[in-house]
Parts: structure tokens; sequence; C-alpha cells
């Protein structure tokens, strides 16, 4: 229960999470639909080879994840990945970074209902279209009603399909043949890099608890630990079920199967492995969602509080303390996307370009508040120092842009059509966004 002192302030929303639900958000993001899907399209472009770019995709996010747990314990923010680049680097760069996700995270929540329905078709016959909108709108009801709903859900998901996974890793291991890890590089180098925007989506969603800073209980003491623990079991996971997948079926099968972790699973287990792990994918598909929901309806929330985006995103419902209205434009937006191209290359980069152009930008909001800010950077709960921070975020830069680049081998539409969305954002936060700039820093800088 929210003591009087957690009591949210007026324009702020409830303190309601705690370090489980910090874990459990983050878990939920990030062992959620990429592990059961992204498996086969980064195989089918790297081949074997990406279990080394799975381990390189893990050396930028354990940076990132260190500038989060920072920036978190010193500014604990609802909709942070807007809110940090517009007060400590520019007010533009928190805008189009966020605009760039209102696409991105509409794109990935259609992603993910699409991976969700491709899972339960192979289990029951279901309409596609239907069955994707219901399911969004299911998890637009649970947000309306309150973040406390979301945690406890988050918790319960997190631990069913942790003990799934555990299992298929366990058991699976003995089943592997060398012989599917030969040629380790069937497409060269090259190949493996253009999978790297496409294994990044395995780490992102890990930070998710620092999109409702305001929402944690002693938020700057809570994030560190969070983000350490749910980084630590998530790159067990990854490692595990990936190497246990090609092992057991090959590069080739893996890569081109529709659901490769139920098919290695009835491959060593015959009868039960295979549903269980159907199961444990529509589980975690749809928590993946309701952390998603979450996340975006924060940041279009903070767009709306501080009126770089409509004033009435940042409204508060008088009931339930959701941002109601952040949350049903997300809503909007996502069913939107289901009309986007279903080719999964591109739905994960068009949903993993703007989160990586996001971390970079974050990574620059750190440098920026020990730069200037040292009387905010000496609150940090988590401490670092100023050469430190500055480091950290210089690599975190670097490792963004590096990403980015080599993405373009894998699916250049992607990129295109975020270039047009990001021309549209310019024009509207040029026409109306700047002129809130000033205000903004003032009430930011307090």
């Amino acid at each position: 229960m929210t003591t009087s002192n957690e009591r949210a302030a007026p324009g702020h929303l409830q303190p309601a999470m705690t370090l489980f639900d910090v874990v459990a958000l983050g878990l939920s993001a990030a062992i959620g639909v990429s592990i059961f899907s992204v498996v086969a399209p980064s195989t089918a472009v790297a081949g074997p080879a990406v279990l080394l770019t799975l381990l390189v995709a893990m050396v930028p996010m354990a940076v990132f994840v260190v500038i989060y747990a920072f920036m978190g314990s010193a500014v604990p923010r609802s909709g942070s990945s807007y809110a940090w680049p517009a007060q400590f680097v520019h007010p533009y760069l928190g805008f189009i970074v966020s605009w760039l996700r209102i696409l991105g995270n509409a794109g990935a929540l259609s992603l993910m209902a699409t991976v969700f329905v491709g899972y339960l078709s192979q289990l029951v016959d279901v309409p596609r279209l239907p069955t994707m909108f219901a399911l969004l709108l299911a998890f637009y009801l649970v947000n309306v009603f309150g973040v406390g709903l979301v945690g406890r859900a988050a918790r319960w998901l997190v631990a069913a399909k942790l003990i799934v996974l555990a299992a298929f890793i366990f058991f699976g291991l003995p089943k592997i043949e060398s012989m599917h890890f030969d040629p380790f590089l069937p497409h060269g180098v090259v190949g493996a890099l253009a999978a790297l925007p496409l294994l990044v989506g395995l780490y992102s969603g890990i930070e998710s608890a620092a999109e409702a800073g305001e929402e944690i209980r002693n938020s700057k003491g809570t994030m560190g630990k969070g983000l350490t623990l749910s980084t630590v079991i998530a790159v067990v996971v990854y490692l595990g079920v990936t190497v246990v997948t090609i092992g057991v079926l090959g590069a080739t099968a893996a890569g081109a199967s529709k659901a490769p972790l139920a098919d290695a699973g009835n491959a060593f287990f015959g009868g039960w492995m295979g549903p269980a792990l159907m199961f444990t994918a529509l589980v975690s598909i749809a928590a993946a969602i309701n952390t998603l929901t979450l996340i975006t309806g924060r940041f279009l929330f903070a767009m709306g509080r501080d009126q770089v985006l409509p004033a009435s995103l940042g409204a508060i419902h008088p009931k339930w303390g959701t941002p109601h209205v952040a949350i049903t434009v997300v809503f909007v937006c996502a069913v939107a996307c289901l009309m986007l191209p279903d080719s999964l290359v591109f739905l994960f980069l068009a949903s993993n370009i703007p989160t990586v152009f996001k971390y970079g930008s974050n990574c620059l909001a750190a440098i920026g508040l020990v730069d200037k800010h040292p009387d905010i950077h000496a609150q940090a709960a988590f401490r670092l120092h100023r050469r430190t921070v500055r480091l950290w975020g210089w690599i975190g830069v670097v490792c963004a842009l590096g990403i980015l680049i080599v993405g373009i081998n894998a699916d250049w539409r992607s990129y295109v059509l975020l270039l047009g969305w990001a021309v549209l954002g310019t024009v509207y936060w040029w026409l109306h966004g700047r002129h809130r700039s000033l205000a903004m820093h003032e009430r930011t800088g307090e």
C-alpha cells in the first residue's frame, strides 16, 4: 500500500511498483516476443554465427544498462527516454527520439501480435486480424486500469516462463549435435554483423521500468538493483536457449522454422515440451505486449505533460491514476500498424532502430548530466565517477551508431519508413513543439 510520503504529486503518476516489479517488467519485455521469434530470422541471416553475434550484441546493452541504472537512480522520470535527452541535451532530441518510438513501438506491438497469432494458430485455427485486435484491446484495458495490476501480473507470468525455459535448456543441452555448428560462418562476417540489429532486440526492454520512474517506490535505490538482476537472468536464458535450438535443429532448419523453440523441444522431448513451450511463448508474448503498452503510454504522457505533443496526452484518470489518453493513442497506433508488411526482419528493424537511437541519445544525456549538473550527479544512488559516466556514455553512442549502420544490410525499407516519419515529426516540432522548449527547461531544471 502506498504511504503518505509516496503519494503522487499533482501531474505525476502514483508510485506503486517494487523491486520485483522492476525485474518482472524488464524480463517481461526482454524475454518476450524476441526469444521466441528472432532465432529464426537472425539464424537465417547469420547461420550458427548468430551465437557470436549474440555475444557481440550483449556488449552495447551492458553499456546501456549501466547508463540506465545511473540515470534512473539520479533522475527517476516517467517517460525517461523523452525526458532525459530533452533536459540534458536538447528538447528536439528528446522529441525526435520519442516521435520515432511512437512508430517503432506501435510496429513492435503489431509484431508481437503477429507472432502471438503465429504460435496460437499451430494449436487452434483462429482468424488472424480479429485475434490480433482482440489481444491488443485486452492489454489496452489492463493498462488503463492501473500499473499495480500490470506489475502483479508480470511477476507470475515471468516466473512461469522462466521455469519452462530452464527445463528446455537443462534437458536440451545433452541433445546438441556439434555438426550443426559447422560451417560456423556460412554467410561470412557480413552476415553475422547484419544480424546484430535483430539481436539487440533480445536485450531491449530490460530497462523498461525506467520509463515508469515516478511509479517506482524508492526509485533511486531500486533501479540499479533491478536492472542488474534483469540483465544477468536474461543473458543466461538467451545464450542457453539459442545454443540448444541451433544445436538440436541445425541452422538451416532453425532459420526456416516458424516456431523454432517448439520444434527443438519436440525433437528431444517428444510429446509434452513442444506444447509447454508453445504455451510459454503465448504467455511471454502477451506479457511483452502488456509491458510495451505501459512504456509507450508513459513517454507519450511525458510529452503531453510538457505540451510538445497535445496536452491531453498528459491527462491522468481521476479514478485509476493512469495516463488513459496516452494509452488510448498507443492502442490506436498499434491497430493501424497491423497493416504493415508481416516480414519479421522488416518489423524487427522498424521497432529496434528507434530503440537503438533511444539508447544512444540517453548516453548523450548522461554525459550532459555529469558535465552541466553536478548537483544532480551527486544525488545518484548508483554512483559513478564523472569520467566513468563520460567513458561509458561515449562507448554507448559509438555502439548505437555502429548497430544502426550495419542494420541497413538486413532491410533498408525500415530505414526509409522511419526517415519519412522523422521528417514529419521534425515539421511538427518546428511548428509547435519548439515553442515549449524554454518552459520545459525551466520546469525540469528545478
